[in-house]
């Protein structure tokens, strides 16, 4: 087994260095599949015909904004072996930086994007592995996620129409797909 070095085996950051990610905006996020499998169904003419575990990605995606106060849903689709949406974070009354008990340090109130996908992820991993379980007792079923995400702050309402169409869109680009294995 090798040595830890620090200078081969770190992790890059993808995140905007010095960047609030509670701050309110718009994100595009990509999320997915460990080894680009296609787990959530599959595109038949076109169109995105959702599996059993699609159907959970999908339902927990819509149920973000009952979790976190200062999320709302925006355009999203759920594919074969990822996931595309567009996070529309607010700033919700009592949101930004308070006071932590006793130790005069500040705790963040308002999640960032990472709490929210990670959130997800967990919803999700968690339910599959529910009915994976039930379906095949004695088997393992693996990761869901690829350990990251891709996240890209939109900017100006022309970025906005852009990666909304390309969201909208994406079945029908499927054969194109780079997310596609």
């Amino acid at each position: 087994m090798n040595r830890y070095n620090p200078n081969i085996h770190h992790r890059r950051s993808i995140r905007l260095k010095g960047y609030d990610y509670s701050q309110a905006g718009l994100y595009f996020i990509t999320i997915c599949v460990h080894n680009r499998q296609c787990l959530f169904g599959e595109i038949v003419n076109d169109e995105m015909i959702l599996n059993d575990f699609g159907n959970i990605a999908h339902h927990h995606w819509e149920k973000l904004s009952e979790r976190f106060q200062n999320f709302e849903l925006d355009v999203f689709q759920i594919m074969p072996n990822h996931m595309h949406g567009i996070i529309f974070l607010t700033n919700p009354v009592g949101a930004g930086f308070t006071p932590a008990p006793n130790h005069g340090a500040t705790a963040r109130v308002a999640p960032t994007v990472a709490d929210i996908v990670g959130a997800y992820k967990s919803l999700v991993s968690n339910q599959c592995l529910e009915i994976f379980k039930q379906k095949f007792p004695n088997d393992y079923m693996g990761k869901l996620w690829q350990r990251n995400y891709h996240e890209h702050i939109i900017r100006d309402e022309q970025s906005y129409h852009r990666i909304a169409n390309y969201i909208i869109n994406n079945p029908q680009n499927w054969e194109n797909d780079k997310f596609r294995k």
